[in-house]
């Protein structure tokens, strides 16, 4: 794996759209079950934020991932399972960490993938949760994937499908962008939430665009 750019020394937290809740603080589970003895909270186990050069290999490992994650979660999946985040993006300097969205009907219905999931090494937390299930594999120390299971009805499922497209076809929004990660993760990086909520006018000016174009 590629060394970090030195100049631009963390950043990227996954797909920001319409984010902006803490993510701090809260409780990691293995499966099923509250309280369970593979329940704990790490409140100071996240990993800096940090930004690397674009790695061609980083599409490579989302397929790899979604072939597993199909055959894990099956049925469960309705409206495919795609590569978003900067990763998804050729030429987008991110954090190295593949951010994956799998369409499913409702969040009600597939609880039961919180521990499909488990044996691939997904941790689940309850992180907008009225919005998607959210996981992250296989520590919050050491993140190499995010998993959003979300339904294909929501604002969400479609608002990150349209913000990666926006980047992949505007040249000029992926440096800009770009910058601004650079820029936050080297004022913000050991405050990830900081650092989240800071790109949130950028990631909704986009959105508003790509909405007007689509």
């Amino acid at each position: 794996m590629r060394s970090p750019m030195t100049s631009a020394k963390r950043a990227e937290c996954g797909m920001t759209v319409r984010l902006g809740a803490r993510i701090r603080g809260l409780r990691y589970r293995r499966g099923v079950g509250s309280g369970s003895s593979e329940e704990r909270q790490w409140d100071d186990a996240d990993e800096p934020v940090q930004v690397w050069r674009y790695d061609p290999e980083w599409p490579a490992r989302f397929d790899d991932e979604r072939d597993l994650l199909q055959e894990a979660l099956g049925e469960f999946v309705t409206g495919g399972i795609h590569h978003v985040g900067s990763t998804s993006v050729p030429g987008l300097d991110s954090k190295p960490i593949i951010d994956i969205l799998a369409g499913v009907r409702d969040l009600g219905s597939t609880r039961p993938c919180i521990g499909l999931v488990a044996p691939l090494g997904y941790l689940y937390a309850p992180y907008r949760a009225d919005e998607m299930h959210w996981f992250c594999k296989p520590h919050p120390s050491r993140r190499t994937h995010h998993l959003h299971l979300v339904p294909v009805t929501s604002a969400r499922f479609h608002d990150e499908l349209r913000f990666r497209d926006y980047l992949r076809s505007h040249r000029q929004v992926r440096v800009e962008y770009a910058r601004l990660k650079h820029d936050l993760a080297e004022r913000l990086r050991w405050d990830r939430d900081a650092y989240t909520q800071s790109k949130t006018a950028f990631v909704q000016d986009i959105l508003r665009r790509g909405a007007t174009t689509s």
